[in-house]
This record gives C-alpha cells, sequence and structure tokens, in this order.
C-alpha cells in the first residue's frame, strides 16, 4: 500500500517575492488613500447635522442613513467615509470642523493606514493626535414592556 503524496505549499506571491514585498504591499494600500486626499481640510464641506445618505460606492450595507446628531452614527460615518470614499465624497460627506473635531477620537477607529496618510497630509490632524479620546457616548437602554 502506497502513501499517498504530501501536497506541496506554494508560497504566496509577497512571500515569494522576498521580505520586502510586505512592506511594498502596505506601500501601496497606503498611495490608495493618500491618492483619494483633497488638498486642504478647506475642501470638505460637507454637513455639520442633519441626516446623511451616502452613496452605495461608500456604504453598501447595514445602515444607510445616518443622524449627524447621533455621536455614535456621526462617528460611523465618518470612520467608513475616510475608509470607503473617494475624493468627490470626501468633500461632499466630511465636514472640516466636525474631522477636526472627532479626529483624537477617529484616530484610533481607523486603520493605521488612514490615520498615517491624514495625519502625514495635514498638520491641523496631526496636531491633534497628542489628545486622549472622548469618552465613548452613554448607551441609550430601550425600554422593555413590564
Amino acid at each position: 500500500m502506497s502513501v499517498p503524496p504530501r501536497p506541496t505549499t506554494r508560497p504566496s506571491p509577497s512571500a515569494a517575492a522576498g521580505p520586502g514585498a510586505h512592506a511594498d504591499d502596505l506601500g501601496l494600500y497606503r498611495e490608495k488613500f493618500r491618492r483619494r486626499l483633497p488638498g486642504s481640510l478647506d475642501e470638505l464641506r460637507g454637513p455639520a447635522d442633519g441626516l446623511v445618505e451616502p452613496p452605495l460606492t461608500v456604504v453598501w450595507s447595514g445602515l444607510r442613513v445616518f443622524d449627524l446628531g447621533n455621536e455614535r452614527q456621526r462617528m460611523s460615518l465618518y470612520r467608513v467615509v475616510l475608509a470607503e470614499g473617494m475624493r468627490r465624497d470626501l468633500c461632499a460627506l466630511l465636514n472640516r470642523d466636525v474631522l477636526l473635531r472627532l479626529w483624537p477620537t477617529l484616530r484610533t477607529l481607523v486603520s493605521s493606514s488612514v490615520r498615517d496618510v491624514w495625519e502625514g497630509a495635514f498638520a491641523e490632524l496631526r496636531d491633534l493626535s497628542h489628545l486622549p479620546p472622548a469618552a465613548p457616548p452613554a448607551v441609550r437602554r430601550h425600554r422593555t414592556a413590564a
């Protein structure tokens, strides 16, 4: 009785390329975010309050309309727009003053790539990086019928 041959594993393309491949991949990933950046935070002219319904290209599942008066929804909208939005989305959906106010907390919720790219491009955000994040908003408890 013969033993079947063991399957051979192939190294991933980045592993096969050598130890610098991960750094190259990370650089390309960060470049994706750099290309989307506005020229200035002043270009971020999105709403500061009210209801916002981002396009499906930005938010394709889950909550579809965000109430900027709700702290958790506002933070969630900004997090997803920073991660998924193109330049036109960033400018239309984000508001400069709101972004600056949220940044000490928001920077802890986005990926390190997003955080590094935005802080690398905008001194205003980099200057806020030393501030502690805000305390999370209180969780609203729903009443249950007794």
